[in-house]
């Protein structure tokens, strides 16, 4: 199997990133492994999507760190490839990374995917999916039994009645991750909401959502492939993330812990309910983050973590995850490459 990770800049790739572990599993698999950064990628004048891309020397390693120190070091194989002759092109960059900086890659990676796409390259996930899924708006669409009361806007007025009404909420933007300019506003705050909302504002619209008591419990991350939950015998993807101190974000770069989850009914519901629509948008691993009997947030872009998940489970999720891809492969080999690309996402 040939396959490529279309990463947002190769020199900022870490080890610790899902990204390499996925790598790492691929390469010990005996498959050949590209790793692409957005800003690699060209469409020349034959009409074929090229990009300059790197490899690691070795047919093993041992752990993650290694292979992404071979993939930046002076050993690395350095090519330009054919984009359309891959088997899989794994887009596994984060658009809202470059949303500030580099505006003009947050769609790139993506718009050169469905070209590739035409030729019979399987694109995971499906980039018409992700292209709907370009910003936390996404997550509207999901039914309302598994979301927070939300209200998405730029008016302060509209805020602040929100914010009476609810008692207490968390406001952040409709752009970003990582937990970056997140606020929780509790009713002793609303004075000082006004320079809030002017922090938050400043790249775009504010969500304002109701606060879930359960996240002063931290939340859960549970990998979900290809429809269903991510699970290995009886071992699910999952772990939890825990705040520290008085930070409300639980989000590890953030200085959140983490801890084993317990997969239990409740979040198995959760998956259910949100399964068709996932499927439906050809979004082949996603991160669920649920609290309490809430989501809080939908991953659809190169959700990260399954390291901790391996640590807490004693399982190498990474390798059932290229096992999954394989099999897209054969699937793609029986039918001649003739197969409609958000279908052989979840199958």
């Amino acid at each position: 199997m040939r396959i490529g990770f279309i990463v947002n800049d190769l020199k900022t790739e870490e080890g610790k990133f899902t990204t390499s572990r996925l790598g790492q599993a691929a390469v010990n698999r005996g498959h050949e492994v590209w790793t692409i950064g957005v800003g690699d990628v060209a469409y020349d004048p034959d009409d074929m999507v090229r990009a300059r891309a790197s490899a690691v020397p070795k047919q093993r390693y041992g752990s993650s760190d290694s292979y992404t120190a071979d993939l930046q070091g002076k050993n690395a194989v350095k090519r330009r490839i054919t984009v359309d002759e891959l088997d899989v092109l794994m887009l596994r960059n984060v658009p809202s990374d470059d949303y500030l900086q580099r505006p003009w890659a947050s769609t790139a990676a993506s718009e050169f995917a469905r070209v590739a796409m035409r030729r019979g390259v399987t694109v995971l996930s499906d980039p018409n999916g992700l292209a709907r899924a370009g910003s936390k708006m996404y997550f509207q669409l999901f039914p309302e039994e598994v979301r927070p009361r939300t209200l998405i806007t730029r008016d302060r007025d509209e805020i602040k009645h929100f914010a009476q009404e609810e008692g207490t909420i968390v406001i952040k933007p409709l752009q970003g991750s990582g937990g970056a300019s997140v606020f929780l506003v509790r009713k002793a705050d609303i004075p000082n909401l006004n320079q809030m909302i002017d922090a938050v504002s400043r790249d775009g619209f504010v969500i304002a959502q109701e606060y879930l008591t359960a996240a002063e419990q931290g939340d859960m991350r549970l990998f979900v492939m290809n429809g269903r939950p991510l699970r290995v015998g009886k071992k699910y993807a999952a772990f939890r993330r825990a705040r520290s101190g008085g930070d409300m974000r639980s989000n590890i770069h953030a200085g959140g812990s983490k801890a084993a989850a317990e997969v239990d009914s409740t979040v198995l519901n959760i998956a259910e309910i949100v399964r068709p629509k996932l499927v439906q948008d050809g979004m082949f691993l996603v991160g669920l983050d649920i609290v309490g009997d809430k989501l809080m947030e939908i991953n659809v872009f190169s959700p990260g973590g399954l390291g901790s998940a391996q640590q807490f489970e004693k399982t190498n999720f990474s390798a059932h995850v290229i096992e999954a891809i394989e099999r897209k492969v054969q699937y793609m080999h029986y039918y001649g490459r003739n197969f409609d690309n958000v279908d052989m996402c979840t199958l």
